[in-house]
């Protein structure tokens, strides 16, 4: 056993056990940190508008905040980035996370000195998690692999601006600095293919134990080596020990990744995001991801049915249901109130506080009333998929609004790695695990007002020529799972194959 391994195994137990006792503390852990909060909002530009001073509890405390997105605080972003100071947190931020939104533009999130240790310590403490439980520590010592954006920043109103990752990728400590590839050279390039080629060529012979990256990343590197050196993933590292992944639902991507490595691997789900580090996976043997209750962010949750309303109702974690569907609205030591994320979750346990990422509020049908969401229709092709044999590279799913009783439907624009033999068994198939899974679903094709889902077959390496083509390939772009219009099933057209 070497020094790093030898060495994370106290403490790991060390962290493991603080992890362990704030389970038990979860609900008086959000309390004081909403308390915290009031406390320096109270000094902010923002908390003197809405009053926050008067503010004692949680019932107050929402009647004054409201919920809002990125577009609502852009007026308070552009105080900051115009230089001004404890306008949504004390001071300025340390740094702007620079990221794309669907509908906002160029989105700049603030990271603050208070909020900064929420996204270092929660991946390590997802890592120490795991050799706590498993006793596998080995991985410490070989060469670990982060598939970020570039750590180059720029500067916004003179604050340090960049991509989250890149941010992060400049607080890896020292100790791991001699395991971390690619290069800082390699980091800094911005064209993803371009990037990926260089990966490749600083790695692939190097003794991997670790990847880390969004599914859809790690299996353009996987395919990227297997077309290199003719190899399966796991014979090419035979240290390959842990996957860490986020940012998507693991499971439609997980059967062709462990395809490509060639032999099991653990996995260790994370749920980040540029506006905090929300969850981790702390356990190798229950679902779910482990709220990170303790760690400078207060939680509020919204049932879905609830969104889009004037004043919809808001609770806090005390009051959560085992299976409802959530948006998650955030308060944290960044300067955000009332935040909503745009990511919709579910409780799978409520001691301890587990979640499922389920999908994001924007990626939904609900043409017809019906309002399926991403989990829905992943957990209906993950069946399908398994159920008929086939592989499933990439899908995203559109409706067809047509004038006449039962001729409006679904399409689902599929990507496959094998065609199912029997077609039309296979979208009957789908069709019913949908009907399953969304009762309003199944009442519309029960009532002819929908026909059964259809579905356009995307060529291979579709998906990706059409992210190509829109300028979002790598990075931290993904193909939504829903559209409640048809802008980027139109965009796919090219990549279609006519039958």
């Amino acid at each position: 056993m070497r020094i790093k391994s030898f060495l994370a195994r106290p403490f790991a137990q060390y962290v493991h056990k603080g992890i362990q006792r704030s389970m038990r503390t979860a609900l008086s852990d959000q309390q004081a940190i909403l308390s915290q909060l009031i406390r320096q909002g109270v000094k902010t530009e923002y908390g003197r508008s809405l009053n926050l001073a008067q503010v004692s509890d949680y019932e107050g405390y929402k009647s004054v905040v409201p919920i809002l997105d990125y577009e609502g605080f852009r007026p308070w972003i552009e105080r900051i980035k115009a230089g001004e100071s404890n306008v949504l947190w004390k001071g300025r931020p340390l740094y702007f996370a620079k990221t794309s939104g669907t509908t906002s533009g160029v989105k700049y999130i603030p990271i603050t000195k208070d909020s900064i240790p929420n996204h270092i310590q929660t991946a390590r403490n997802a890592l120490l998690c795991y050799m706590a439980e498993t006793g596998q520590t080995a991985f410490a010592d070989g060469k670990m692999i982060f598939l970020s954006g570039s750590p180059e920043l720029e500067r916004v109103g003179g604050i340090p601006t960049g991509r989250l990752s890149g941010i992060v990728n400049h607080h890896i400590p020292a100790y791991l600095r001699t395991n971390q590839l690619p290069s800082y050279t390699t980091n800094c390039i911005e064209d993803w293919e371009q990037k990926l080629e260089r990966i490749v060529e600083e790695t692939w012979n190097k003794p991997m134990s670790l990847i880390s990256g969004i599914p859809p990343w790690m299996q353009m590197y996987f395919d990227a080596l297997t077309k290199r050196t003719g190899k399966k993933i796991g014979d090419l590292f035979p240290h390959f020990q842990v996957m860490v992944q986020g940012g998507v639902n693991f499971e439609p991507y997980r059967s062709r990744l462990m395809e490509s490595i060639g032999r099991p691997v653990d996995t260790i789900e994370l749920f980040p995001a540029s506006e905090g580090f929300f969850a981790f996976q702390d356990t190798q043997t229950e679902p779910g991801l482990l709220l990170n209750t303790n760690s400078g962010i207060f939680f509020e949750f919204v049932p879905l049915a609830e969104i889009g309303k004037t004043d919809p109702q808001r609770i806090p974690l005390s009051d959560v249901r085992i299976g409802e569907q959530y948006a998650l609205i955030i308060n944290s030591n960044a300067g955000l109130w009332g935040y909503n994320i745009g990511d919709t979750v579910r409780f799978v346990s409520l001691d301890p506080y587990r979640i499922v990422v389920s999908g994001r509020i924007k990626h939904f049908i609900s043409a017809f009333g019906e309002h399926v969401i991403g989990e829905e229709v992943e957990a209906a092709m993950q069946a399908t998929a398994a159920a008929f044999g086939v592989g499933i590279t990439e899908f995203t799913v559109a409706p067809v609004v047509s004038q006449g009783e039962g001729q409006s439907h679904h399409e689902w624009w599929i990507e496959f790695r094998e065609m199912p033999a029997d077609r039309g068994a296979f979208i009957k198939y789908l069709d019913d695990r949908m009907r399953e899974k969304n009762v309003y679903y199944d009442d519309l094709i029960g009532g002819n007002i929908l026909s059964p889902l259809r579905i356009r077959v995307v060529q291979t390496g579709g998906f990706i020529e059409y992210m190509r083509s829109v300028g979002k390939l790598g990075g931290q772009n993904k193909v939504p799972r829903l559209s409640n219009d048809r802008k980027l099933v139109e965009g796919l057209e090219p990549w279609s194959i006519n039958e």
